[in-house]
């Protein structure tokens, strides 16, 4: 057997194997053999145009707009005691002060993440992260908040921490607030008032306060 032969088997072997891993992890390459029309959607169609309907309606720019009025207005970042997902008198605080400002507006959604810092296993700490998540979720929904706008409860576990160390640091066991979109079947947002919700309070102090005229000049003319 020639040299070029020999290397050609273990290369014709690699291909094979390639090809049948495909055949498992794909579902496009496992359906070869299903009935035609039994692979509708592998979890991604449609998303291409939903990000390009956002766009162009100004939803996703207008959602950034919102998000970045949130976080400079509001602190949107609450943290914890070790091991912990209790929150402290601070936290509530905080809390109190975000469901005043969520509160203004009914049309947006929001997104709490929980984080914790690097001491623990992986898996304890994503459990811990989103019981902070929630404990944020819970506290805000007896301030009057719904809980089907806080839109989608995220545990990032010990993944982005501020402070890269691998002891305690209190500044990784946190919970960060974030604007995630808007509700979708409010009337404003089905006719895509978006600045008009962002701007609201803006729009409001324009209009005058009283219908109260002043004194005008004729009101200082001397009477015969």
């Amino acid at each position: 057997m020639t040299l070029e032969k020999t290397l050609r088997i273990p290369l014709a072997l690699t291909g094979l194997a390639f090809v049948a891993a495909c055949a498992t992890s794909d579902p496009v390459y496992s359906a070869f053999n299903r009935e035609a029309g039994a692979l509708l959607d592998t979890g991604n169609f449609g998303v291409a145009t939903m990000n390009n309907v956002q766009i162009m309606n100004g939803e996703k720019r207008y959602t950034y707009d919102l998000s970045q009025r949130f976080a400079s207005e509001v602190m949107t970042t609450v943290n914890f005691a070790f091991n912990s997902a209790v929150l402290d008198s601070g936290a509530r605080d905080t809390l109190r002060e975000q469901a005043h400002w969520i509160r203004q507006f009914p049309e947006v959604t929001f997104r709490v993440y929980g984080h914790t810092d690097a001491v623990g296993s992986e898996a304890y700490n994503k459990r811990l992260g989103l019981n902070r998540a929630h404990a944020v979720v819970n506290y805000l929904a007896t301030q009057g908040i719904s809980k089907d706008r806080l839109e989608a409860v995220v545990s990032f576990g010990e993944t982005q921490p501020l402070i890269v160390t691998e002891g305690r640091e209190v500044r990784n066991r946190r919970t960060v607030t974030e604007v995630s979109g808007f509700v979708g079947s409010h009337p404003s947002v089905l006719e895509g008032k978006y600045a008009e919700i962002i701007y609201r309070e803006y729009i409001t102090s324009a209009v005058p306060r009283t219908g109260l005229s002043g004194i005008e000049g004729t009101d200082f003319q001397a009477t015969q």
